[in-house]
Formats: C-alpha cells, structure tokens, sequence
C-alpha cells in the first residue's frame, strides 16, 4: 500500500464514482478501479458497495476513508511546512464559494493571486451548495454571513456593504424617496436568495425600519436585480461592489443614502488553523488585504 493508492480510493469516494476520479486524477477509469480492488485484497475487506447507478462505503470503508483522509492530511502538512521553509506558495489551491460572490469578489482575486505567484494553480468550484470541506478535499471556501458552529478554523476576511439604488431616469419619474416609509409608493426590485419572504431590514445607525415589500421583480440573481435598476424599472437594494461601476458610469444613483442593511461578513474557512499552507495563506491574506483597500495586480 503506497500513499497514491490512498489518495486514488479517497478520490473515489469524493467524487462518488471511478470515471470522475479518473479526470480528476488525469488517468484511465480501469487503472482507478484496479488500484481499489488490489486495496481490497491487501486489507481482505470490501470497501466499497458497488451497483450499476453509484458508489457507497460499506462501514469498514467508511472507517478507511476516514483514517486515509487523515493519513493524506498529514503528508499535505509535512509538504506543506517543508514549502514554508521555502516560502513561495506552489501547488493546486482548492476553493470553494457562491456563485454570485465568486463573480463578483473571489474570481478577481483568483486573477490577481495567479499573478502574483507563478507557481500556483487553482481549482475553484463556485456552487449553492454548502461543501464538506474535509471530506471532498478543499483547501478553504469563502462564506457570506454568520458561521456556524464546526470544527472548521476561520478568518474574517472583511464585510460586504450593501445600499439601495434606483435609475436617474426612475427618480425623476417617480421622484426620490426621502425616508424608508415612502418606499410604499415605489416600485421595488428585491433579491430572492434563499428565502422568497420580501423584507428590507433597513438601519441609520440609530433605528431600524423594516420594510415590507410587493416587488415588481424578485429575482434569485443580484445581477439580473442590478440591471432591472439600470433599466429604470424601480429602487433595488444592491451589494456595492455590484453596484459601483454602474453608479461611476451614471447609470445608478444611491438612495436613502443614510439606510441599509447590516453588513455581510466575509469569512475564509478552511479545515484547520495549526498550520496553514502558504498556498492558502497567500490567498486568504490577499482576499484581507482586498477588503483593507490595498491595490492588488491586475
């Protein structure tokens, strides 16, 4: 048993069938299936269910994978501390995030950290989902909003600022909204994110007004919320960062500019804080550093 045969079965099961592991793995499906049966003759126990629709772990399996995770890990450390002595971030850095915050944040900050280390590549799965770190074998993903509670290390990387913005074009139509009560007589345009409930919570710092809300769209996507704005179709309460070129450009004006929601933390999570990999360190210091207003390349 040798450490690419552990890595070959933890792969399997990661990605749940022999064929994926095989692209990830960048070999033949045959070689795959192989290396894990000449596994299960030397430990004289079967891992792995098999059925002509998928894969699962029978409990000696399950067991395995859990002790060769860890065997893995602890190999990616020693590699890894021997890069730190070196100190130039190398390797594939796995991530996780949103979707829409991977585009509007995470992969500006993929381009800039491939510049800024040439040896470095980047796996970067941008999904809905909320993804086991450990067991698919991320190296960090980037949440939005309070964490819960795991056995995960993490660090606030900064805060996502949000504010509500209408068209030029609508404000002169329809006029500007003064206070959060005279929304009422406006049209609204409302993100649907995981909830279809249509509320502002809205604060100056001093009260917070709730605001009740019959949207003309309530869509699942910031984007397409930003350009019904664009359009003049009504006040949409918007991410800045998605906001700020079409504010610069003219195309958005901000409104109620003393009431937004509270801030969205942003934090880096990633499988343990004992010792972190310069690839990923590099990273998260380079996604603070966004949020602290430092210049990045690119």
């Amino acid at each position: 048993m040798d450490l690419s045969t552990l890595a070959t079965f933890v792969k399997v099961v990661q990605t749940g069938s022999f064929t994926r592991a095989a692209d990830a793995l960048q070999t033949h499906k045959a070689r795959v299936s192989r290396s894990v049966s000449a596994l299960e003759r030397e430990l004289g126990v079967r891992l792995l269910a098999r059925s002509t629709r998928a894969l699962s772990l029978t409990e000696a399996g399950r067991e395995f994978f859990e002790r060769s995770v860890g065997i893995l890990a602890a190999v990616d450390e020693a590699r890894g501390a021997m890069q730190q002595v070196q100190g130039e971030p190398r390797g594939t850095l796995r991530l996780t995030c949103g979707v829409e915050f991977g585009l509007i944040a995470v992969s500006g900050w993929i381009r800039a950290y491939l510049q800024r280390h040439p040896q470095v590549q980047v796996d970067a799965d941008f999904t809905a989902r909320v993804v086991d770190l450990v067991h698919e074998g991320f190296d960090l993903a980037v949440r939005l909003g309070p964490l819960a509670d795991s056995s995960l290390a993490a660090r606030r990387l900064g805060t996502l600022h949000y504010a509500l913005y209408a068209a030029p074009a609508y404000l002169r139509r329809r006029g500007t909204p003064r206070r959060p009560d005279d929304l009422a007589a406006h049209d609204t345009l409302a993100f649907a994110g995981t909830s279809r409930r249509a509320q502002w919570t809205l604060s100056d710092g001093a009260q917070t007004h709730r605001v009740d809300l019959q949207p003309r769209l309530h869509a699942g996507n910031t984007f397409a919320v930003r350009d019904a704005a664009e359009a003049g179709l009504g006040v949409a309460l918007l991410p800045c960062l998605v906001a700020a070129d079409a504010v610069q450009a003219g195309r958005l004006k901000p409104v109620l500019g003393r009431w937004a929601p509270p801030p969205v933390p942003v934090h880096a999570v990633f499988p343990s804080a004992r010792f972190l990999a310069p690839k990923v360190r590099a990273f998260v210091d380079l996604a603070a550093a966004v949020f602290a207003g430092e210049s990045l390349p690119g």
